[in-house]
């Protein structure tokens, strides 16, 4: 580890209280933090947040879910959730391998803001918002305004992310995520896909479909949603699909895959979206 001071707090306040009184790295579940500083190291000071009781679980509010901090991706993928959380649990078994899943958190994973970060398009779709914590108070943001650009978010030096906050669904709600990469598992994604559906008397009350990988910041389709309010929701949904749909992207050239194959597969894994999710009894 490097030089620097090291503090893991055991109660909210008394991390709160540090981060007032100094800069420091926050550290959960450190499977970003540690594999980036393998061949480089810096002094920096280290606020371990681990211990943080209250900030690890699911729990129904009322009329919202509260996912906690430091809930880690193998309690979202095992855990008795609704349907509208089908998308969240798919791509909770994309991240990494099981060791990963078992150490990895979901603030985390939305504090590093990686555009590959696989569970933040399923949070678009969930309508998901995140909740900081600093010694002034607690401020909630919508997620969309809190991941800023690549590796960029609103997240001040003083606060930490204590939750985030996801509002239950107003009809029976249906819910995917889909993932391309160069194999099934362990693996960056070149782009990914993630749908919801709130469905009414058969057809779409509300659609809610997000892209990532194919810009800074994952993307919502607001264009193709309102297209599919009120249609028929049924495996036809994907035959609505159209490259005009996917404007708002801006995908890059990388090793992983160049800007044209990214948005000629984001096309097709939208269209694979929302075939299942119309195809879903």
């Amino acid at each position: 580890m490097s030089d620097g001071q090291y503090l893991r707090p055991e109660r909210l306040e008394d991390a709160v209280s540090a981060l007032r009184e100094g800069r420091w790295t926050l550290l959960a579940g450190g499977t970003d933090h540690y594999p980036a500083r393998v061949t480089a190291q810096r002094p920096e000071d280290i606020l371990d947040i681990t211990g943080l009781a209250g900030l690890r679980g699911i729990a129904d509010a009322g009329d919202h879910f509260r996912i906690g901090a430091l809930t880690r991706w193998s309690d979202i993928a095992e855990g008795d959730l609704p349907p509208c959380f089908d998308g969240l649990r798919r791509a909770a078994r994309e991240v990494g391998g099981a060791q990963i899943q078992n150490r990895a958190t979901i603030a985390g994973n939305l504090c590093n803001a990686s555009p590959a970060a696989d569970g933040v398009p399923p949070l678009l779709t969930l309508d998901a918002s995140v909740e900081l914590a600093s010694a002034d108070g607690v401020r909630v943001l919508p997620l969309g305004g809190f991941i800023l650009g690549n590796r960029k978010t609103a997240r001040r030096p003083d606060e930490l992310v204590t939750a985030i906050l996801v509002p239950k669904p107003a009809e029976a709600a249906r819910a995917s995520f889909l993932k391309l990469g160069a194999r099934k598992y362990l693996v960056i994604s070149i782009t990914m896909v993630a749908g919801l559906l709130e469905v009414k008397e058969g057809r779409v009350a509300a659609a809610r479909i997000a892209v990532g990988a194919c810009s800074a910041v994952a993307q919502r389709l607001p264009v193709l949603e309102v297209a599919l309010v009120g249609q028929p929701a049924d495996a036809g949904l994907a035959s609505m699909v159209t490259t005009e749909h996917l404007a708002a992207l801006a995908p890059i050239d990388d090793i992983r895959a160049d800007a044209g194959y990214r948005l000629e597969a984001a096309l097709v894994l939208v269209k694979r979206c929302l075939a299942e999710l119309g195809a879903t009894a």
